[in-house]
């Protein structure tokens, strides 16, 4: 092995290493410049390591960005709908050649974007229209821009001041959209009075939003939603609810009894205007979905913001297919309701003989009690009942085997716990097993 030098003279050339990680399925411009940033660190530091050296250490790199590629990812976190892993898993849909986007078949003129796939959602919510967006924080937005175009007040609760994922709070959201921000009642308390109360000539938008990712108890209190249009109306003040995660099929049956509400009943209760995400209960792609009458519908869609907003041909052909898929009462069919509804026994029986399988591994395999989350910010007090796969390493750490796994191919992620490294069946495809157990066997073996 050459030894250390400070001599730049003994840095190799760019095509004298790019000949040595030839076999790296990278394009070319991108090693290239993988290893010019190498090269620029080693002339400024103090000594050159040999040629062995630079040519792992650059490896190294490029085996580092290789990973950050999109690529299929097992889920054995047991969250269902996984923010950093893509949210909702969804059925593969290939449609990336033309499309019929904006024309229309019958006439062979120009057509309407989503026109077939706006009556699909809109007969899914109850809705007189609907229309979609790249996500819901974006429908809020646009929302905000429309109705409070000429009165800027928009009215909200403050226990429902929420913040999402990333560290955006709704309370920003308003701010960007050039709204004021009128909040009423307190934490835990917010009565019909402070609705009537805070309504003025400047009320552009009565706003609810749905708790969707905390839950409050105790002395706690609200208006009901059908409370709040009848007083909207009487005010003719346009009244909106933000679902967050929009759920399109009732979730009593595996929610230990907690009722999440759907975006049809929100319309039927009276509220003008929904707005959901479609890439988490429901289990399709990003997007943001928004439903109600028509006439607001028609003006959100004029609006010259909305084409910021609009989503391409294939989140349009996923979300169809996940909308036809409610349509056709095939939703229960979709992976993510799959996963939601999936019975303890099942989960016990493929865990269970995943465990046999991998009998002889240098680790040890428990099968324990366990519970998957939802996810997603829906749903947080709702543990699902699991049993995970639980491997200790005999020879390596369980965070150096984490990171084995994660290099794997396809790559597993996974839950260290209690000294342990835990694997949950429900967010894993029967169909991924096989692959599971190559991935487990090959990071186990000494490197």
């Amino acid at each position: 092995m050459a030894r250390p030098s400070n001599n730049l003279r003994a840095i190799p050339g760019v095509d004298t290493l790019l000949e040595a990680v030839a076999d790296c399925p990278l394009p070319r411009p991108l090693v290239v410049a993988a290893i010019r940033a190498e090269l620029r660190s080693l002339r400024k530091a103090g000594s050159i390591p040999g040629r062995d050296k630079i040519t792992a250490t650059i490896r190294q790199r490029l085996d580092d960005l290789a990973l950050s590629r999109l690529q299929p990812v097992i889920n054995g976190t047991g969250v269902v709908v996984h923010t950093n892993l893509g949210r909702s898993p969804m059925n593969p849909l290939a449609t990336t050649g033309f499309v019929n986007l904006e024309i229309d078949l019958v006439t062979g003129r120009r057509g309407a974007r989503a026109a077939y796939l706006e009556r699909c959602l809109a007969e899914l919510c109850g809705a007189e229209a609907a229309m979609v967006v790249n996500n819901c924080a974006a429908a809020l937005v646009l929302n905000l821009r429309h109705f409070t175009a000429d009165k800027k007040e928009v009215i909200v609760s403050r226990g429902e001041l929420v913040q999402i994922g990333g560290g955006f709070r709704l309370l920003d959201i308003l701010e960007s959209s050039g709204a004021k921000l009128r909040e009423i009642g307190a934490t835990n308390h917010t009565s019909m009075d402070d609705y009537a109360g805070a309504i003025g000539p400047q009320t552009g938008l009565i706003l609810k939003v749905h708790r969707s990712n905390f839950f409050m108890k105790g002395f706690v209190a609200a208006p009901e939603r059908r409370e709040l249009a009848v007083l909207a109306r009487k005010k003719r003040v346009p009244f909106m609810e933000d679902l967050g995660s929009g759920v399109l099929l009732p979730t009593g049956d595996w929610a230990e009894g907690h009722h999440e509400p759907m975006p049809r009943e929100v319309l039927k209760d009276g509220a003008d205007i929904v707005c959901f995400s479609g890439d988490k209960l429901m289990g399709g792609p990003q997007s943001g979905i928004i439903a109600g009458r028509a006439r607001h519908v028609q003006a959100l869609k004029k609006h010259p913001f909305f084409r910021a907003l609009r989503c391409d041909k294939l989140v349009l052909s996923v979300l169809q297919s996940t909308a036809e898929h409610y349509l056709h009462d095939q939703g229960g069919e979709l992976p993510l309701q799959g996963m939601l509804t999936a019975d303890l026994a099942s989960i016990q029986r493929r865990t269970r003989k995943l465990a046999k399988a991998l009998k002889g591994v240098p680790a040890e395999i428990d099968v324990t009690p366990g519970h998957s989350q939802v996810g997603g910010g829906a749903l947080p007090e709702v543990p699902l009942p699991t049993v995970t796969l639980d491997i200790v390493p005999n020879d390596i750490r369980l965070v150096d085997f984490a990171a084995r796994l994660r290099r794997a191919t396809p790559p597993v992620i996974g839950a260290i716990s209690s000294r342990r490294f835990r694997l949950d069946l429900r967010t894993i495809l029967p169909e991924q097993e096989k692959l599971l157990m190559n991935s487990i066997r090959q990071s186990l073996v000494s490197k």
